[in-house]
């Protein structure tokens, strides 16, 4: 069997591999690094520094608790907090996020645009990567005032609001993946795949498949990157299938179907046991939230002198992050198996290993992919199988049956 890379080629990717290697082992210590930092040193000057800018915006922005719309949002939040100080709040919060993103940036830089670039992984412009780094930064901050204002807003006010929040939440997220077809399109245009045999082929393997869909997508990554990609966003009547623009131009038709087949795997999986798990586990984290918040105020840990103080807004950084670094190993397990399982469902479903492997195979080289990373790599947290473990499992073509009478091949003279 013909190798997936050149010996030069995978000296290239090894090359390119050993930077991101280095940063997963050392980005745990890195980011808790940063955490005792905040916690030990900056709470306290964050606070302050706080207060005083909330202080001076409320006097300077006083009119606006009389203007028509920006009144009742300032009601609301006024009602939601039970006192004054959640502008302090909210601007500690946003700097202890800012601050936090501010350490990344050089990482971010050059992982996200000087290594890709160097390995011609990368199509973006510099004012293209600062508009959609501000992007995320901006998506962060309204995430951080939302948890930051609801949350110890609704705790201030509520002696059980770990199940006055948690519970809605948990059904919320059972549903929230409906909302997928439109969060993808913050970065990226999306545009309908033409009217064409391509699309035809698509929705007769779904018909076949018995996966109903909205729409076949086209999404314009290729102003960003060069890596090939497929995923279905949303569920139900908001389930779109979505190529990028790469794939398009670098696979063929059967190519293709064998990519949409491997995302209809995941349509039939199993999914309520997950989301049940996850849903229960937020209501547990919420719980074990109220009691450390609760331990803070008792020991007044970084100056707090109540319960919900915003001071102890950092530790929920902490917390989150423990949570993630042990459960991650063990998710990315259970994720590699359902990929196994996605590509076993498309095997069967398009009847094409030949197609199939020679997806994977143009995937791993336009994707530059390791085709054996270090085992503790994937241990720690890779969501697919390495490429050549997948590889290794297509089973191979069936041999082409010759007419009675006929030879497979032409006689040699």
């Amino acid at each position: 069997m013909e190798p997936i890379f050149t010996p030069e080629q995978l000296a290239e990717i090894e090359a390119y591999y050993l930077p991101l290697y280095i940063r997963s082992a050392v980005s745990p210590l890195v980011y808790l690094g940063v955490l005792a930092l905040i916690l030990g040193v900056l709470v306290r000057p964050f606070y302050r520094w706080s207060e005083s800018s909330a202080a001076w915006l409320s006097q300077r922005l006083a009119f606006l608790r009389t203007a028509p719309v920006f009144r009742v949002v300032i009601q609301a939040l006024d009602r939601l907090w039970g006192e004054p100080g959640w502008g302090a709040a909210l601007l500690f919060a946003m700097l202890v996020e800012l601050f936090i993103e501010l350490v990344y940036v050089p990482a971010n830089i050059y992982f996200g645009y000087v290594l890709e670039h160097r390995y011609g992984m990368s199509a973006y412009t510099p004012l293209r990567f600062l508009v959609d780094e501000l992007k995320g930064i901006a998506l962060e901050c309204v995430a951080v005032s939302a948890l930051a204002l609801g949350m110890y807003g609704l705790a201030r006010r509520m002696k059980r609001w770990w199940l006055v929040l948690g519970i809605p939440t948990a059904l919320l997220m059972l549903g929230a993946s409906a909302l997928d077809p439109y969060r993808s399109q913050v970065f990226f245009e999306q545009k309908p795949l033409e009217q064409g045999p391509l699309r035809e082929r698509i929705t007769a393997l779904m018909t076949q498949a018995e996966v109903p869909f909205q729409d076949v997508r086209v999404e314009k990554t290729s102003v960003a990157s060069k890596r090939l990609q497929a995923y279905f966003a949303g569920q139900g009547p908001t389930r779109t299938i979505v190529l990028n623009d790469v794939m398009l131009r670098e696979l063929q038709p059967e190519e293709i179907l064998a990519a949409v087949a491997h995302e209809a795997g995941h349509v039939h999986e199993p999914k309520w046991p997950g989301r049940i798990a996850a849903s229960v586990a937020l209501v547990a984290l919420l719980y074990v939230i109220d009691r450390m918040l609760r331990h803070a105020a008792a020991r007044g840990w970084f100056g707090a002198t109540r319960f919900a103080d915003i001071r102890t807004f950092p530790l929920l950084w902490l917390l989150s992050f423990f949570v993630f670094f042990l459960s991650t190993p063990i998710s990315s397990a259970f994720s590699r198996e359902r990929e196994r399982e996605a590509d076993r469902y498309a095997l069967q479903l398009t009847q094409d290993p030949a197609a199939f492997r020679r997806m994977l195979v143009k995937a791993a080289r336009v994707n530059k992919m390791n085709p054996d990373p270090p085992r503790w790599v994937v241990l720690k947290g890779h969501s697919h199988p390495p490429i050549s473990e997948r590889l290794a499992a297509i089973p191979p073509a069936p041999e082409k049956k010759a007419p009675a009478g006929e030879p497979l091949t032409e006689p040699t003279h």
